[in-house]
């Protein structure tokens, strides 16, 4: 079942713990994947709910939520950074790190709905690219990435230190 979305807005206190509980979700699917990498800590929900709270009103942060009739159907969070000295994005980047809908299918509408959103204030703010995190694994996020017109850039690689030949 598609979610009826009435809007796209800015994040508010309110919006917090239901933010919190779809980030939590995406972080239980994610640690299953690659538990070393996406390993929660044992007091994760509520570290990330003070953390959503202070980003609410942080002026280098652009924090969406999508609501429906009845509750916080999907999440981004952009942060506007400066890119390295050695590339030339032609303005901040918007690092996307936090980002999730409430279900596999809710990506297709929800996904790009949500970039486009926070693309659009982050470029009102001199981005001249957003950069989206999402795990390999995440077939719906990677395909709903794609059909907003991101392409992919670099993957990260981990092991434990140990684990290393060299």
């Amino acid at each position: 079942m598609q979610p009826t979305v009435r809007l796209v807005r800015p994040a508010t206190h309110e919006d917090v713990d239901a933010v919190a509980a779809l980030a939590a979700l995406r972080r239980h699917d994610y640690e299953a994947h690659q538990p070393r990498f996406w390993r929660q800590a044992e007091d994760a929900v509520e570290r990330h709910t003070a953390y959503l709270h202070g980003l609410v009103d942080e002026p280098d942060h652009i924090f969406l939520v999508s609501v429906d009739e009845t509750r916080v159907s999907g999440f981004v969070i952009g942060r506007l950074v400066p890119a390295p000295p050695v590339y030339r994005p032609d303005g901040l980047t918007c690092l996307v790190d936090d980002f999730a809908v409430e279900s596999p299918d809710a990506w297709q509408v929800l996904g790009p709905m949500l970039l486009r959103d926070v693309s659009r204030a982050a470029g009102a703010r001199d981005a001249g690219q957003v950069v989206v995190v999402s795990g390999r694994h995440d077939q719906p996020k990677r395909r709903a990435l794609e059909a907003a017109g991101l392409v992919p850039a670099t993957e990260w690689w981990i092991a434990s230190i140990d684990s290393v030949d060299g």
